[in-house]
Formats: structure tokens, C-alpha cells, sequence
């Protein structure tokens, strides 16, 4: 087959078949005919420096008319890619809706909460293997009075300073749960969970969500941080600079440890760079216990916990 296509889109431009092959062979263009009987006479005659070539017009419009069916066959060979495609995706679609399982508004909406309601038992969880009831019960008022979004991002926040929370979290068993929070019969449940296309797309949107990691980048060969919108946080202006990756007990905005002209000190993340400790100090240390931080200046060291003037 490929040896046929190649041959009727690309005419050989040098006729010198055999004798035999040449009485039976039909050729497409009386040129070529004319070019082949050419060659037998001058074989018969003993004439062998005639060029059989085409003429240089013929060879373009050869060559223009290959190059043509070659556009041709890779536009049909598009196009039917992508209208297999559609046909996939329209049928799924339609699978979908005949099973009565079809993302709208609402299910997005639905879907948000029972995750934020599962992503605050995996932290109340975390918290209660390391903290204290009275740090558990300060986290929980606190989520109450905030709406889903506004929950969203702030357990986004605090899984940035407490990764371990996500560590081996399995997202697909949270969303099957949401999902059976929001089914309103077993079959519509299972028909949802098994769908993969559905598993995949709430996987790779509570994960956007929740997993919205800082980074430190450095400008001028100082140090600032940015969130994963690229939002500066602290700007470059610090040699060094330390983020508490330590639980807090009702999502207060933890201090960065920077240092500054040698002096250490806290600022804010808060796009401001507001000043929480002075850069007064030798040294700061995180601690992993309440008070969080140790402080020391002319060899006196003193534990430090501000917090309570941070919260709103």
C-alpha cells in the first residue's frame, strides 16, 4: 500500500523500465509514455547520453501537485482526528447525562462543602494526634464563621505550614466520601465514584484548592516570598529568611523569622511586611511547643509567643 500511494503521488522522474515490464505498463501521462518509447529507440540505436528526465516545468507541477495531496491528506488525517475526538467526547458526555451524572452548578457547589467538611476532619485529626482539645476547639470556632471558599483557603494556608496533613492523604477516598454526602441513592453514589472522568476531574480541582504551596525566591540577592499565585508575601528585602512550618491552633498568620543588616527579627506574610519583633535580636529559633519562639539578644534568651496580639 504504501509503496502504491508513494508511486501515483510521486511519478518517477527518470523513465528506464524493462522491456518486459515496459510492454504491459500504462502510463498516467502521454509525456511519460512519449519518454519511455524515447528510451527504446535510443537503446535500439545505441544513443545512451539522452537525459529522460522530465522538463523542469513538468517536474514543478509534479512536484506542486505532491506537495498539494500531501496538505490534503494531512488536513483529512486532522480532521478526522478531531472529529473522532468530539464523538468521544459527546458520547461521554451523553453517557453521562443518561446516567444522571452530570457536573452542574450546584453538584460544584455541593461538592466544595462536603470536601471542606473532609479536609477539616483530616486536620482536626492531625491536630488531635499533636496538640491539645483546647487547640481543636479553637480551630473549629474559628472555621465556623467562615464561608466555604473563605475555609478553602485558610485550611489551604494551613496545610502550606503543615504539609505533613497531606503527607499520605488519599484524595480519591475524601472525594468519594463528599460525593456519598451528596448522592441521594447508593446506585447515582457508585454510578459517580466509578465514573473515572469524574473521579479525575474533583481530584485535580480540590487539589488546586487546597495545595497552594509558598516559595522563596531571591532578587537582588535578598530573599522574599511569594504564594503560589505568585503574590509576594515578604518582598526581597531580607538576607535570610525562615517560615515556622509548625501547627497554630486557630489559623493565625504564623511570622517569618527574617534577618535584616545581621539582626534577626518576625515579619508578617502579609504582603506589608509588617514589623511583629524588631530586628533587635542575635537570634531567633523555632520552637515546636508553645512558646514558639526563642529569642536571644546579648546572650540572654527568652521564650516569646505574640500570637495573642495577631489574632483578630
Amino acid at each position: 500500500m504504501c509503496n502504491i500511494l508513494c508511486t501515483s503521488i510521486f511519478p518517477p522522474y527518470i523513465i528506464k523500465p524493462t522491456k518486459e515490464a515496459g510492454n504491459h505498463r500504462e502510463y498516467t501521462t502521454p509525456r511519460l509514455k512519449k519518454a519511455a518509447d524515447q528510451y527504446w529507440l535510443d537503446e535500439d540505436q545505441g544513443i545512451t547520453n539522452r537525459d529522460y528526465r522530465l522538463p523542469s516545468r513538468a517536474r514543478a507541477r509534479v512536484i506542486a501537485r505532491s506537495i498539494k495531496w500531501l496538505f490534503f491528506l494531512g488536513f483529512t488525517i486532522i480532521i478526522c482526528k478531531f472529529a473522532e475526538n468530539t464523538t468521544k467526547t459527546v458520547k461521554h458526555n451523553f453517557d453521562m447525562a443518561i446516567n444522571g451524572i452530570f457536573r452542574d452548578e450546584i453538584e460544584l457547589k455541593q461538592l466544595d462543602k462536603f470536601f471542606a467538611m473532609e479536609m477539616g476532619r483530616q486536620i482536626h485529626r492531625y491536630i488531635k494526634a499533636r496538640g491539645s482539645m483546647s487547640m481543636l476547639e479553637k480551630i473549629e470556632q474559628r472555621v465556623e464563621t467562615l464561608s466555604i471558599p473563605e475555609r478553602e483557603r485558610a485550611m489551604a494556608k494551613y496545610i502550606d505550614l503543615n504539609r505533613k496533613v497531606i503527607a499520605n492523604l488519599d484524595w480519591r477516598m475524601l472525594i468519594a466520601r463528599s460525593m456519598a454526602n451528596y448522592c441521594d441513592s447508593y446506585n447515582y453514589f457508585v454510578k459517580m465514584v466509578a465514573d473515572e472522568e469524574t473521579m479525575n476531574f474533583y481530584v485535580k480541582r480540590m487539589m488546586e484548592k487546597y495545595v497552594r504551596f509558598h516559595e522563596v525566591f531571591e532578587e537582588n540577592g535578598k530573599y522574599g516570598i511569594k504564594d503560589s499565585d505568585g503574590t509576594i508575601l515578604v518582598h526581597a528585602r531580607y538576607d535570610f529568611l525562615r517560615t515556622p512550618f509548625v501547627y497554630v491552633d486557630d489559623l493565625v498568620s504564623m511570622p517569618v523569622i527574617a534577618e535584616k543588616e545581621g539582626k534577626m527579627g518576625l515579619v508578617l506574610p502579609d504582603g506589608h511586611d509588617t514589623v511583629v519583633l524588631q530586628f533587635d535580636y542575635d537570634d531567633i529559633s523555632l520552637r515546636d511547643e508553645d512558646p514558639w519562639f526563642e529569642l536571644t539578644k546579648d546572650g540572654e534568651t527568652i521564650l516569646w509567643n505574640g500570637l495573642d496580639e495577631l489574632r483578630v
